[in-house]
């Protein structure tokens, strides 16, 4: 199961989607529309340094339909705000503080340290040069272009950035206007494949166990049935926990996001509805309960996450500088909020198919990591922070007819964000858009990694 998009209104008319709901309901879904477009806003304006207006139509609006349109957006540059009102009154808030990007402003946020260190600057490494590579395939350029075609009455794309990194090397790339090589991309659910990395870094280490209890301070009760999760029934999804993710603005985890300062705490709230381990449900509440135990075993709160991952992750990767977001108890948001370059996603690739290996040689993750993290969980296209071909599930098997081969794996967000990994040609494809549903774009991008593996065999 896809994680997809909050949506909370028809494309009717504004008049006819308000009045489709009682005061009530307004009242309830505003608030979690407003911190969409807050946050959102926010972090591509601050962080990504885009156009704020841009954003809104791209991002915002195809999540909020036309409850987008009762709102109203402020960008306070000077300060770092983005303040959304609607109703003649302030429904949300977000704040940009420089290293941590931003997050909504809620009751109780403990306040995030200064920055001290310097950016990271892009390693000179041989992965890519600093000016941009163009494809000198013409099946690869070919396969390119239908990747960023519009076409009138499909679903928009918006494909903003693609890079295909072959053996270890940049093949090629393009971007869309106003985008580049530099250009910080948001990674929605691309985030669970870095808390799968900083997870795996810290079982490396002996630090943490895949089957060792979550137990989290709210689990007090020796017989609370939740006490049996452990680590790896989050990485894999099947906590069992009642955390539903839907299209709603009233699910669970919509309000864990956009209304709960503290997240984790939120989650660990939640009854369980099943044993872990029981069966394949797609949660955001389960990555966020592992990241706080990532930071709780690390310490040193936001900043020594932030410190941890530049130096056992973004440092011996090379990336330039990454962009994790917190929340306001201090957590890492790995279920949805990372920011980097496409050269450096696909670094983060280039990592799983090399099985943990960086490129001076040094071991990042676990031997076999690679394999777990692809190894289908239930028969499900999950296996680990990580969509998969192995399995028996039907996407699975379109995915292959479709000639991503078995091996096959990604890293992937709600809105068309997506590193490819083909361990058997030596090839990792990010791609990074605003792409509608049902398939987001997916169908040209299983043609691009066909002429990909063909050209660069």
């Amino acid at each position: 199961m896809r994680k997809k998009p909050i949506i909370l209104g028809s494309l009717g008319a504004i008049a006819l989607a308000a009045g489709a709901y009682g005061a009530t309901q307004l009242s309830e879904i505003l608030p979690v529309a407003a911190g969409v477009a807050a946050h959102h806003v926010c972090s591509m304006t601050f962080v990504g340094g885009q156009d704020p207006d841009q954003t809104f139509e791209q991002l915002v609006m195809p999540v909020l339909g036309n409850f987008g349109r009762l709102l109203k957006v402020q960008v306070a540059r000077d300060t770092g705000d983005v303040k959304v009102s609607g109703q003649l009154r302030e429904l949300a808030r977000a704040h940009y503080t420089p290293g941590y990007g931003c997050r909504l402003v809620l009751p109780g946020d403990r306040p995030l340290p200064v920055v001290a260190e310097a950016p990271i600057a892009p390693a000179a490494d041989g992965f890519a040069p600093k000016e941009r590579i163009a494809s000198g395939k013409p099946i690869v350029t070919a396969a390119l272009d239908q990747v960023f075609a519009e076409h009138p009455g499909q679903p928009v794309k918006r494909v903003k950035a693609v890079v295909i990194v072959k053996d270890g090397q940049v093949v090629a790339e393009r971007y869309a206007d106003g985008f580049d090589e530099h250009s910080p991309l948001l990674s929605f659910s691309v985030a669970k494949s870095f808390t799968n990395a900083l997870f795996g870094i810290l079982v490396r280490e002996g630090k943490l166990r895949v089957d060792e209890p979550l137990n989290p301070p709210e689990w007090k009760d020796k017989h609370d049935p939740r006490r049996a999760i452990t680590l790896e029934d989050l990485m894999r999804m099947r906590s069992g926990l009642a955390v539903e993710e839907a299209e709603s603005a009233s699910s669970p985890v919509a309000k864990m996001e956009f209304l709960h300062g503290d997240m984790a705490g939120f989650a660990a709230a939640q009854p369980a509805k099943e044993p872990p381990g029981r069966s394949f449900e797609y949660t955001s509440a389960d990555t966020v309960l592992l990241s706080r135990r990532i930071g709780s075993v690390v310490g040193g709160g936001p900043a020594g996450l932030r410190e941890f991952a530049r130096r056992e992750l973004f440092g011996p990767l090379g990336m330039g500088e990454v962009t994790m977001e917190f929340d306001g108890a201090g957590t890492f948001v790995g279920s949805t909020y990372v920011y980097a370059s496409a050269r450096d996603y696909a670094r983060l690739g280039w990592l799983y198919l090399r099985d943990g290996i960086a490129p001076d040689g040094k071991r990042v993750l676990p031997e076999g990591w690679k394999d777990w993290s692809r190894r289908s969980t239930l028969d499900s296209p999950y296996g680990a922070g990580f969509w998969t071909n192995d399995g028996r599930s039907e996407e699975a098997k379109w995915r292959i007819d479709s000639g991503y081969p078995k091996d096959g794996f990604y890293a992937s967000g709600t809105m068309g964000q997506r590193i490819y990994v083909v361990p058997s040609a030596g090839l990792v494809i990010t791609r990074f858009g605003y792409s509608a549903p049902p398939y987001y774009g997916m169908r040209d991008d299983l043609a691009l990694i066909k002429a990909a593996i063909e050209a660069y065999r």
